[in-house]
């Protein structure tokens, strides 16, 4: 038999290192370079200005407030987005008659667009909608709540619609990680007397605890840059002046139209990133002091 030549796993390999390289690496790199000049969106001559785009970050007072709307629609959706799609995967596991039916319906917002999604939500959130009508019916409130125009009722719809929206996808995740969980495991602990609430913490939540790990990590990335549920809700314009904007439609925002900037929005996507390593390393950190 011939030996290998060294270079073949690199020829298996090269298509997706092209592919990482093409829309990860380079893209990641050549943000860095524009957030050391003035370029504009359209192309054209641009100049080096060093520092100045991060120097401008500390007087912007938009930033502050995306930021703070990021993060804040972070803190909510993490605890939901970890354990609600545990126990639905708890529920949907169970070998009942007609239950494949309800994992579909779980995981059908999962493969709706989210631009589609937004516009549901928005239909059923305005002022004449389903949840106004129904809460003034019932003579819980007296007016439709603003909740496409207020700032924090317009971040806590676009949790709702994520939160609805991903259930099915971290769902998916959870039920392969109990079918890793031994059945022995429950069996022992039902006879030592653990109902159902104390098996949940005392095995499930063990077993699976790397998998929630992952998803936590996962929501975090994906909360941070959120986007289209608030930009659909509010149609484009992030609330009323714009207090309900995100860092990521702040981004957007900068980086479009005939006067936008390019090397700013940069900045920006520089600062998101770093945002986002802290909680995915605190997250780790937490995950390897638990292992120890």
């Amino acid at each position: 038999m011939k030996a290998h030549r060294w270079y073949a796993p690199w020829v298996l390999v090269a298509p997706a290192l092209l592919w990482l390289f093409v829309f990860t690496i380079w893209p990641s790199l050549n943000t860095i370079r524009l957030s050391f000049t003035n370029a504009k969106p359209l192309g054209g001559n641009f100049s080096w200005v060093g520092g100045a785009n991060f120097t401008r970050l500390l007087d912007d007072p938009q930033l502050g407030r995306a930021l703070f709307n990021s993060l804040f629609f972070m803190v909510v959706c993490l605890p939901l987005l970890t354990l609600l799609p545990l126990l639905l995967a708890v529920l949907v596991e169970k070998p009942l008659r007609g239950i494949a039916f309800f994992r579909v319906a779980y995981y059908t917002p999962v493969i709706a667009s989210a631009v589609v999604v937004g516009l549901i939500w928005t239909w059923l959130l305005n002022d004449r909608g389903i949840f106004n009508t129904i809460l003034q019916s019932m003579r819980v409130i007296s007016e439709p709540l603003p909740f496409l125009t207020e700032r924090w009722l317009i971040i806590l719809s676009a949790v709702a619609v994520t939160v609805w929206k991903g259930l099915g996808y971290y769902m998916i995740i959870y039920l392969a990680a109990l079918g890793n969980i031994g059945k022995d495991l429950h069996e022992a602990a039902s006879m030592d007397g653990a109902n159902a609430v104390r098996r949940f913490f005392a095995v499930t939540v063990p077993g699976v605890r790397s998998t929630m790990t992952l998803i936590a990590m996962l929501i975090c990335v994906a909360a941070l840059r959120v986007f289209s549920e608030i930009y659909v809700l509010t149609g484009g314009t992030g609330g009323a002046g714009g207090e309900a904007m995100t860092l990521v439609m702040l981004i957007q925002r900068y980086s479009g139209g005939f006067e936008g900037n390019l090397g700013y929005a940069a900045a920006l996507s520089i600062v998101l990133f770093l945002v986002t390593l802290v909680p995915m390393g605190a997250i780790a950190i937490y995950n390897r002091r638990q292992d120890s």
